[in-house]
C-alpha cells in the first residue's frame, strides 16, 4: 500500500473517531479510487456505513472486507454484529466461526465478539471474550463497561460494580458507568448522588449524558427514600432523553388501529395451519411490569428453558413480507403480515431462535412488545402460550417513566404520551381477548408477587407443566438476564413497588389524568 493511500486511510479513520461521517465518507471515495481492492478502504466504507446508519452498505462493505482478506477478523466480527442484531443467527454463526479460525487478539475484535455472543444470549461464553479484550487492553473504558455489564447479567454484581467505579476512576465525567454503578448497586450515602450533580454542568451540551446521569440520581435518591429527589431527576433525565429521540404519536394511533381492524377471529378462521410445534411460551405484556419474573419461574422449570427477549418474531415477519419501511412498527407492516403464510411464519421463527431457545422441551420468548404480535403468534404457532402480566396502570406507566431503555418504548419519556399509549396498549389486549378468548393466560404481578406459591401454581398449571418446588426459588437461577431487572430478580419476590407511584401522586397528575379520561380505574 503506497503512503498516499496510507494517508488518505490514516485521515479516514481519524475523521470517524471525530464523528465526522462526511469527511471519513471523502476519505472513502478517495481511497477506492486509488485502490478499489484495499481491504481497508472497504472497511473503512463499512464502519462509516454503520455510523449512519446503512446497514445495507456495512453488510456490502464488510462483505467485501472479507472476499479480499479472508483473514480480516474484524470484518468478520461486524458481519457477526449486523447479522445477530438482525436475526441471522446462522450467518452470525458462521462469521463467528471465521473470527474463531483466524484467533484474533485484537481487543477490538474481542470485544465485539462478546457483543454479539451477548445478542445470542451466551452471557458466558461472551464473558470470556470480554475478559480477554480487557487483558488485551487493560484500562479501556468501553472495553471495563461491556465486561461489566456481561456481569451484571450473569448476576456477579458486587464484580461489576467494582469495574463500574474503577471506569469512573479512570474517566470521572462518564455518565454511563455513573448509571452503570447505580442500577448496580443500592446507595448507602448520598455522596455519588452529589458527585453525579456536579458533573450536570458539564454535560450541559450533552442531553445524552444528561439523561443517564439523572436517571442514576433519581434511582440512588429513590433507594435513600428521598423521593422529592427521585422523581425530580427522574423528570429531567426524561426530558433530556426525549431531546435525543422522536416519537411518532399518530403512526402509533394508526398502528393499533390497524391491528385491531386486519387481525380478529374471522381472520384467524380463514388462515391455513401454522406451524405445530407446542415449544414456544411467550411472555409479553408493558415492559418493567413484571416479565422477568414471570419468566424466571416458569423457566426455573427442569422442561422449559430462557431464550431470554428475541427479536426472531418480528425479525421473521418483516423478512416475509420484504418490508422496508426502516420503522420497527408500521401500519404498513401488519396490513402485508396478514397474507403471510402461517406456516412459513412459525418455521421461520423456529428456525431463526433455534440456537437460543435450547434443547429443553419447552421453551420462554420474554420479548414484551410482542403483545403487538398476538394475533400472528396464534396463527403461525397455533399451540404454543402467550403469558400476559397485569400490573396496576400507574405503577405500569410509572415503571416505564422512570427508566432509561436503550432505543425502545419511545413513548416513555413523557408522562402523557406514556398514559396515552397505555390507553391504546390496553384496548389492543382486550381486543385479543374477544377475538380469542382463552388463548391468553393473564397474570396479575401484584396477586404473585404478594402470594407466590398458589399464583406460580396455577401458571405452571395453566402452561401443562407438571409443578416443580423449584419454581418458587427463581432467585436461585444462575441464567443471565439481560434486561432491566437484571438485579432484582437475584431476590425473592418483593412487594417494595406496588403501590411505589403513590410516592409521586401529586407530581403524576398529567399521567392519571390521561388514564382517568379513558376511563381507565387506577385504583385497581
Amino acid at each position: 500500500m503506497n503512503q498516499t493511500l496510507a494517508d488518505i486511510l490514516k485521515e479516514g479513520f481519524a475523521a470517524l473517531n471525530r464523528g465526522q461521517l462526511a469527511q471519513a465518507g471523502q476519505a472513502c471515495k478517495r481511497a477506492i479510487e486509488l485502490d478499489e481492492h484495499e481491504p481497508a478502504a472497504h472497511f473503512l466504507i463499512g464502519l462509516v456505513a454503520l455510523e449512519a446508519d446503512d446497514r445495507p452498505n456495512a453488510h456490502k462493505a464488510f462483505r467485501s472486507v472479507v472476499q479480499l482478506d479472508a483473514n480480516h477478523a474484524a470484518a468478520w466480527s461486524q458481519l457477526a454484529r449486523l447479522n445477530a442484531s438482525e436475526g441471522r443467527v446462522a450467518q452470525a454463526e458462521r462469521a463467528l466461526k471465521e473470527v474463531r479460525r483466524i484467533k484474533p487478539s485484537d481487543p477490538n475484535v474481542l470485544d465485539t465478539v462478546g457483543t454479539v455472543l451477548t445478542q445470542l444470549g451466551e452471557y458466558e461464553a461472551a464473558k470470556a471474550f470480554f475478559a480477554r479484550a480487557n487483558t488485551a487492553a487493560p484500562r479501556t473504558a468501553q472495553f471495563m463497561m461491556n465486561l461489566a455489564n456481561n456481569l451484571v447479567f450473569l448476576g456477579e454484581i458486587d464484580t461489576a460494580a467494582e469495574i463500574f467505579r474503577e471506569v469512573i476512576a479512570l474517566q470521572p465525567n462518564t455518565p454511563q458507568g455513573h448509571w452503570g454503578l447505580a442500577s448496580a448497586v443500592k446507595a448507602q450515602n448520598t455522596d455519588h448522588v452529589q458527585h453525579m450533580r456536579t458533573l450536570l454542568e458539564r454535560n450541559s451540551k450533552n442531553p445524552r449524558g444528561q439523561g443517564f446521569l439523572y436517571y442514576a440520581i433519581g434511582k440512588e435518591c429513590e433507594d435513600l427514600g428521598d423521593w422529592k429527589g427521585a422523581f425530580e431527576a427522574f423528570s429531567a433525565g426524561a426530558a433530556a432523553r426525549r431531546q435525543t429521540v422522536e416519537f411518532d404519536e399518530p403512526t402509533e394511533e394508526m398502528l393499533f388501529k390497524t391491528l385491531a381492524q386486519t387481525y380478529t377471529a374471522d381472520w384467524l378462521g380463514r388462515c391455513s395451519a401454522g406451524n405445530p410445534d407446542p415449544s414456544p411460551i411467550f411472555v409479553l405484556g408493558q415492559p418493567r411490569t413484571g416479565t422477568t419474573l414471570i419468566e424466571r419461574i416458569i423457566t426455573s422449570h427442569t422442561q422449559v428453558h430462557s431464550a431470554g427477549e428475541l427479536q426472531q418474531f418480528g425479525l421473521s415477519v418483516r423478512r416475509l413480507t420484504q418490508t422496508q419501511n426502516p420503522r420497527r412498527f408500521s401500519p404498513e407492516l401488519f396490513e402485508a403480515a396478514a397474507s403471510i403464510d402461517p406456516l412459513d411464519l412459525g418455521t421461520a421463527y423456529l428456525q431463526s431462535s433455534t440456537r437460543m431457545r435450547g434443547n429443553l422441551p419447552r421453551f420462554v420468548d420474554k420479548l414484551p412488545i410482542n403483545y403487538l404480535n398476538v394475533g400472528l403468534i396464534l396463527a403461525s404457532l397455533p399451540n404454543a402460550k402467550i403469558v400476559h402480566l397485569v400490573r396496576n396502570p400507574m405503577d405500569a406507566c410509572f415503571a416505564s417513566f422512570k427508566q432509561l431503555f436503550a432505543d425502545a418504548y419511545l413513548h416513555s419519556y413523557d408522562q402523557r404520551e406514556m398514559a396515552r399509549h397505555h390507553v391504546r396498549y390496553r384496548a389492543l389486549m382486550d381486543h385479543w381477548r374477544e377475538q380469542f378468548p382463552g388463548r391468553i393466560i393473564d397474570v396479575s404481578y401484584e396477586k404473585t408477587a404478594r402470594d407466590i406459591e398458589p399464583n406460580a401454581r396455577r401458571l405452571i398449571n395453566d402452561l401443562e407443566l407438571p409443578w416443580e418446588d423449584a419454581c418458587l426459588e427463581f432467585y436461585k437461577s444462575s441464567q443471565g438476564v439481560a434486561t432491566a431487572s437484571a438485579v432484582q430478580v437475584r431476590e425473592p419476590a418483593h412487594t417494595r413497588s406496588i403501590g411505589r407511584w403513590r410516592r409521586y401522586e401529586e407530581q403524576l397528575t398529567p399521567m392519571r389524568q390521561e388514564l382517568e379520561a379513558a376511563n381507565i380505574e387506577i385504583s385497581e
